[in-house]
């Protein structure tokens, strides 16, 4: 499960087998939150990977799991 599933599952999402990349939303499901979980995270990674060397960029999207590095 990607990070992004996680965070949309903490908001009111729940899972529907369509495939594996699909969930399911609601008149209940709480955007705002989700994007505010969103930004922290990444302002956690940001904060995190500074002294490191790979791309920030890049870190952020191997955690979300939206790449395939």
């Amino acid at each position: 499960m990607t990070r992004v599933k996680e965070l949309a599952l903490q908001c009111g999402a729940w899972n529907q087998v369509y495939d594996q990349k699909r969930f399911m939303l609601d008149s209940n499901f709480d955007f705002e939150k989700f994007a505010e979980l969103i930004v922290r995270e990444c302002a956690d990674i940001a904060s995190i990977n500074q002294h490191q060397y790979e791309p920030t960029g890049l870190y952020v999207l191997k955690h979300f799991g939206v790449t395939n590095d």
